[in-house]
Order: structure tokens, then sequence, then C-alpha cells
């Protein structure tokens, strides 16, 4: 049994074997012929070599210098330049060029090329010379290899190093006896593909580095929206729940204001302060969802929220930390929806800290118009004195307000003075979006 088994084992591995013989073939036309190679970028995005244009004009003048170097070891000393020659050489340094585009085709065409070449150097050289790979050859070959790396995996690429030695070693011992060059050849292939494949996973390393960038980016721009957005339904949890608690109240006191009150009218009261005390309770629920543990303070929580009756505290503390702030209101003042106070009120505070963060020493104007069906909230500030460093990523200000503005179904607008300040202008309308 142990000897049946020891067959059986090989007979496996044996199979095994031809398995990966036949695949062989397959294996090397995916590789070597129709796989792709990687895209080029456009110039200017991420992984695209800001001097490529320096390089193709390199790779220009050096396959037409080693197209003229390797004429004279393509005829015999003394002899004239054939015209198939000089098609050899023109073909070689137009494979190069083609590489810079195409390199898993041009690397082909300089393999069939550099055969081709073997056969009418050995007619053309005497004993003692390096064959089969003289300088042009190398030069040619070793770029052609190291455009391909650039663009291919480096596993694809050490598939074609094997194949463009194998080459050369059979054109080697398929003509008569020289000095031969396979070291010379091979060193310099190697180094070629070495050298293109530590460049091509640098590039691919950056890529990458930009693309996570730009996720991250993302996801904290998404991070703060959802911030700014929790921040917005907690300051607006206490505005709808102070109306629900005065609903609440109103229906458990009207049965005492009324004589002989119904039994129907007293049911449907009953039934009004239930459903207000059930929302409230819900409200409770949505914001113990959306406050977190690093929220603020308790006491901070159950203040009331801020309306515009307020904005004249807010500009004075403004002005007290050194902003020169004028204020103006046009129309006739008048109470408002609380959500549309709250916003305006959140706005202005908004624009002010930014004018004190990012607008140093500059002064700043807040005019609040009343309208018939809306109320508009600007606030500008001239151009600062010094310039404010910027903070990384993604600030609250601005997000906040679009956040505000969208909510009630109104328009903000903001973006640089022509005197070098900046202005914000949000439209809030009395009713509620459709």
């Amino acid at each position: 049994m142990p000897k049946l088994s020891g067959m059986t084992g090989v007979a496996g591995a044996g199979g095994r074997i031809v398995a990966v013989v036949r695949r062989l073939p397959y294996a090397l036309r995916e590789d070597l012929w129709t796989a792709p190679v990687d895209p080029l970028p456009p110039m200017g995005e991420p992984g695209s070599p800001v001097w490529r244009p320096a390089f193709g004009m390199l790779l220009t003048l050096g396959a037409t210098a080693v197209a003229v170097w390797h004429v004279p070891d393509l005829v015999p000393h003394g002899a004239a330049v054939p015209e198939y020659a000089v098609l050899l050489v023109v073909c070689q340094a137009m494979a190069l060029l083609v590489g810079m585009w195409q390199p898993l085709y041009a690397w082909w065409a300089s393999l069939v090329l550099m055969a081709v070449s073997v056969r009418i150097t050995e007619s053309a050289m005497s004993p003692g010379e390096l064959f089969p790979w003289t300088g042009p050859e190398i030069a040619t070959q070793s770029t052609a290899l190291f455009l391909l790396t650039l663009r291919v995996h480096p596993r694809r690429a050490c598939l074609a190093l094997a194949l463009s030695l194998l080459t050369g070693l059979v054109a080697g011992f398929t003509t008569r006896p020289h000095t031969y060059s396979l070291g010379v050849g091979a060193a310099a292939f190697v180094t070629a593909v070495v050298t293109g494949a530590a460049l091509r996973a640098l590039r691919v390393a950056r890529t990458e580095l930009v693309v996570q960038s730009g996720l991250t980016e993302e996801e904290r721009s998404r991070r703060t929206l959802l911030e700014e957005r929790n921040r917005i339904a907690r300051e607006l949890h206490d505005v709808v729940a102070h109306h629900m608690s005065v609903i609440s109240i109103q229906a458990q006191v009207a049965p005492h204001l009324v004589e002989n009150p119904s039994d129907e009218l007293r049911e449907n009261l009953a039934g009004i302060r239930e459903n207000a005390v059930e929302a409230l309770a819900e409200l409770r629920r949505v914001l113990g969802v959306l406050r977190s543990e690093d929220a603020v303070a308790d006491g901070l929580r159950q203040a009331p929220q801020p309306t515009l009756e307020r904005l004249d505290e807010l500009i004075g503390k403004v002005r007290s930390a050194g902003v020169s702030v004028a204020a103006e209101t046009t129309g006739r003042r008048r109470p408002l929806p609380p959500g549309v106070e709250l916003s305006a009120f959140r706005i202005v505070q908004e624009a002010l800290s930014n004018v004190l963060r990012h607008a140093p020493g500059a002064g700043a104007r807040v005019e609040v118009g009343y309208h018939s069906s809306a109320v508009t909230v600007r606030v500008t500030n001239t151009a600062p004195e010094v310039p404010a460093a910027r903070a990384g990523g993604v600030g609250h200000g601005l997000l906040g307000m679009r956040e505000r503005t969208a909510m009630l179904g109104g328009d903000l607008t903001h973006g640089r003075t022509p005197g070098g300040g900046y202005e914000v202008l949000a439209t809030l309308p009395l009713e509620g979006p459709a």
C-alpha cells in the first residue's frame, strides 16, 4: 500500500507538470501579446511624468544616433551601404519611437529586427568582434525592454527579458564562431528591466497615493457635512420641542377656560395633549441618537436657541475681539418663523467667525433685510491687513450656511469682492420649500 501511494503521488505530480506545460503557450501568449499594457496617463493627471516631452525628444535623438552607429555593423569594410541596411536601421529607430505609445508591439518589432540584424551582421563581421549583440543592438534592445517594463507588470517584463536573451542565444549558436557578448548584453538588459520596474513601481505608488488622498478628502467632507447636519438637527429640536410643549400645556389648560366643556371637547383636547407628549418623547429619542458623548455640556444643550433679537449682543462680542462691525436693518422688523430666526442668526455668526479667522484687521458689515416673503442676510468684510494662514481640511462655516439655507429652500451666494474682501448673502424664504 505505501508503494502504491507513492506511485499515485508521482503520477499526480507528473499530471500537474503536463498541465503546466500545456498551459505555458497560452500564458505566454496572454502576457506577451493579448494582455493590455498600463494606460498612458494624460498630461497633468496623477501618474503622468512631467518629463515625458523631454524624454520623447531625447529618445528621438538617441534612436537616430543608434541608427547611424549601427549602419557600419551591417556593411563589410569598404563596401557601399545597401538600401536594405538603411531600411533596417530606420525600422529599428521607428520601433523605439513607437514604444512610447505601444511598448509591447514595439518590443516584438525590435526582437524580430534584431534576429534579422544578426543574420546580416554575421556576414559583415570578422572573427573576434562582439557577437551577436553589437553596441547598437544592445542599446536598441535595452531601450525597448525599458519602455516595455515601464508599462507592464514586472512578471511580464521578466518573460520579455528571458525571450530576448533566448533569441540572442539561439541566433549566436546558429552562426559561425565569434567572440560572444551574451554577458554584456544580459547585464544591459537586466539593468534596463530593473530600472524600468523601479520607475513603474514609483509611478503606481504615487498614483495610488493621489487617489487615496482624494478619497480621504471626500470622506472628510462627507463627515463634516454629517456633523453639520447633526448640529442643525440638534438646534431645530429645541425649537420644535418648545412649540410642542406649548401645545401640550395649552391643550391641558383649555378645558378650564371654558364653562361646562363638553365631553367631546375634553376628549379632543386630551388627544391633542397626548399626541404632543408622544411627539416630545420621539424628539428626545432622535436627539439621543444625534448627540454624541463629546457634544456640548448639558447646561448648554438646554439653553434657548438664539434669534435675531440677540444680534446686537453677537456684534458686541465681535467688536470686543477687535473687529470693526457696522450693522444695518432694512424693512419692518417683525417676528419670523423660529427656523428662519435661528438660521439667520447662525449664518451671521458663522460669517463673522470667518472674518475673525481668515481676515485679520478687516472691517465687517452686517445687513438684515425684512421683505414680504423672505429675509436676507448679507455679511461683507474688507480686505485683510495681513493674509491669514489657511487651515487644512474642510471647515464648517460655509458648509453650515449652505445646509441651513438649503433646508429652508433659500439661496446662498458667496465670493470675493472687487476690493479684495469677501461677501456672504443668504435669502431665507418665510414659507417652507415646496
